[in-house]
């Protein structure tokens, strides 16, 4: 396990992966509006400074317990438009995860995000096989996650509690060794 300032920067085409940073309270206020993003993040449902802080902060300790957060971040202007993570479950497996702030959307940034949090685990980390998560109805995610090279697994009934109710989750994995 690591300590944020060991967070790599990634490059991730016209995106930057890097890490949290407190001038990216812009981004966390943004999430917190959202519909959805506070339901499966611990980005804060109410944003004010103090909670957007405290999220940010959060972010710096989580590499101690196997989770890296990263922002995904306009390579142009250095801006935050959203957030690109991966949590280690075991050596040989992990989590990815990630969100994009509404007025980012459909400017590929999920996808360059993605896909470069997936080498990161795949190659720098030898992690053998990383697992993603998606709701049926979530038609953008699911594009973004075959486009970075996901292959969906199956649908997971009743698998991940989202918003207090159980959620069906269609599962995608990326693999070191594809088959």
């Amino acid at each position: 396990m690591g300590d944020i300032e060991d967070l790599p920067v990634l490059p991730a085409g016209a995106y930057t992966l890097r890490r949290w940073e407190t001038g990216d309270l812009h981004v966390v206020r943004e999430a917190s509006a959202d519909p959805l993003i506070p339901l499966i993040t611990t980005v804060p449902a109410v944003y004010d400074h103090a909670a957007g802080r405290a999220f940010v902060e959060r972010q710096w300790g989580r590499p101690a317990t196997g989770h890296y957060p990263f922002v995904i971040a306009r390579t142009a202007d250095c801006r935050a438009v959203g957030n690109a993570g991966l949590r280690v479950i075991s050596a040989d497996r992990a989590s990815v995860g990630y969100w994009v702030a509404p007025s980012a959307r459909g400017a590929g940034a999920a996808g360059a995000g993605l896909r470069a949090i997936t080498d990161w685990g795949l190659r720098e980390l030898g992690i053998a096989r990383l697992e993603l998560y998606v709701e049926p109805w979530n038609t953008g995610s699911l594009r973004t996650a075959e486009s970075a090279g996901y292959v969906r697994e199956g649908l997971l009934r009743d698998w991940q509690r989202v918003g207090g109710e159980l959620k069906d989750m269609v599962m995608y994995a990326a693999l070191r060794r594809p088959r």
